[in-house]
C-alpha cells in the first residue's frame, strides 16, 4: 500500500512540474513589453475602481450660497424667483452636492458606473462650475461639463420631435383656443398659473411641471397630452422637465433670468405670434413664427417681451423641454434617477 502511495505521489509531482514548466515557457514566448503593459493596465483599473468607489465630493459652495442677495421681493441680480417650496430652481438646499453624489452612487450600485464620467465630474466640481461660468450662461442648479454651448439650436438638433410638433400645430392651437375662452368669464380660470413679471401678465397652463404630470390639465387637452407621449426626447421623468402653454399679454416683459440646467433645450412652438414680440437669449434676439419651433438653451441669460398693442392679442407658445442632443442615453437614464421628482 505504501509503495502504491509513493508511486501516485511521484506521478502528481511530475505533473505539477510539467505544468509549471509549460507556464514558464509560455511567459518566455510572450513579448515582455506586452506583459508589462497588460499588468500596468490591470493595476490602473483596480486603482481607479477603488478611487471612484470611496471618493466623496469636494466641499464647494452650495447652491444657496451661490444665489446670494435675494431681497424680500425675490429679486436676485435682476431675476425674479417664485420662492415656492416645490420649485427646484427657487428652493436652494445646503448640502446639495452631497445629496446628488449620494444619488449617483445609489444609481451606480443598482446599474453601472459606465458612462458616468461627466456626471461624476460635474457633481464633484459643481460649485466651481456654477461660480466660474461666464455671466451669459449660469445654470442655477446643475451644470453638466463638456456639453457644446450655444444660445440657439438648429431645428435638426431634435428633428423628429420638431417635425412632429409642427405637424400637430393646428390640434394644439384648437385646444388652446377652447381653454382661452374661459378667460372671458373669470380673471384666472382653473388650471392656469400667473407668473411674476415687472409689467404686464404672463400665464402658463402646465401639462408637466418639474417632472410631475398635471392630470386635470392633461384631461382638458387630450390631443396635446398624447402628443407629449409621442416625443422621443421630451424630459418627463426628472425635475428639469416641463411642458405648458405660455401666454404673454401685450405690454409684458419677463425679467432676465437663467434656467436651472444645461442638460436640456427648450422648445417653443409658436401658436399666436403678433408683431412686437421677441425672445432674447444670450443677447441674441429672435422672433417666433406660428407653426414653427424655436429651440434655445435657457441656461443662458434670457428674456422675452410683448410690445404690441391690445388689439394684437397675446403671444402664445407651446413650450416643452427636450434633452440636449449631446447628453448620451446612459447619462439621461442616470439624470432621471438622480433628479427624480421628490428624491
Amino acid at each position: 500500500m505504501w509503495l502504491e502511495w509513493l508511486v501516485a505521489w511521484s506521478w502528481s509531482l511530475d505533473g505539477l512540474r510539467d505544468c509549471i514548466a509549460t507556464g514558464i515557457q509560455s511567459v518566455r514566448d510572450c513579448d515582455g513589453t506586452a506583459v508589462i503593459t497588460v499588468a500596468c493596465l490591470l493595476v490602473l483599473f483596480v486603482w481607479y475602481c477603488y478611487h471612484v468607489g470611496r471618493e466623496q465630493p469636494r466641499p464647494h459652495v452650495s447652491v444657496n450660497s451661490l444665489l446670494q442677495g435675494v431681497d424680500a421681493n425675490g429679486l436676485q441680480n435682476g431675476s425674479m424667483y417664485c420662492q415656492s417650496p416645490e420649485c427646484v430652481r427657487c428652493t436652494h438646499h445646503d448640502g446639495l452636492n452631497q445629496k446628488l453624489y449620494h444619488n449617483l452612487q445609489e444609481y451606480a450600485k443598482r446599474y453601472s458606473w459606465s458612462g458616468m464620467g461627466r456626471i461624476h465630474k460635474g457633481i464633484r466640481e459643481q460649485g466651481r462650475y456654477l461660480s466660474s461660468q461666464p455671466s451669459i450662461q449660469k445654470p442655477e442648479v446643475f451644470f453638466l461639463p463638456d456639453l457644446p454651448t450655444t444660445p440657439y439650436f438648429p431645428r435638426d438638433a431634435q428633428k423628429h420631435d420638431v417635425e412632429l410638433l409642427e405637424r400637430n400645430f393646428q390640434a394644439i392651437l384648437c385646444e388652446f383656443e377652447a381653454l382661452y375662452k374661459a378667460f372671458s368669464n373669470c380673471s384666472l380660470p382653473q388650471g392656469w398659473k400667473v407668473n411674476s413679471t415687472p409689467s404686464g401678465e404672463w400665464f402658463t397652463f402646465d401639462f408637466v411641471s418639474q417632472g410631475v404630470c398635471v392630470p386635470r390639465n392633461c384631461r382638458k387637452c387630450p390631443r396635446t397630452y398624447r402628443l407629449l407621449g409621442s416625443l422621443r426626447t421630451c424630459i418627463g421623468n426628472n425635475v428639469f422637465g416641463n411642458a405648458c402653454i405660455s401666454v404673454l399679454s401685450p405690454g409684458t416683459v419677463i425679467t432676465e433670468h437663467y434656467g436651472p440646467t444645461n442638460i436640456r433645450i427648450r422648445c417653443h412652438l409658436g401658436l399666436k405670434t403678433p408683431n412686437g414680440c421677441e425672445l432674447v437669449v444670450g443677447g441674441e434676439p429672435q422672433c417666433w413664427a406660428e407653426g414653427r419651433c424655436l429651440l434655445f438653451d435657457d441656461s443662458f441669460l434670457h428674456t422675452s417681451f410683448h410690445e404690441g398693442s391690445a388689439e394684437d392679442g397675446p403671444r402664445v407658445v407651446f413650450m416643452v423641454d427636450l434633452w440636449h442632443p449631446n447628453v448620451a442615453a446612459a447619462e439621461r437614464q442616470a439624470l432621471d434617477f438622480i433628479f427624480a421628482p421628490g428624491r
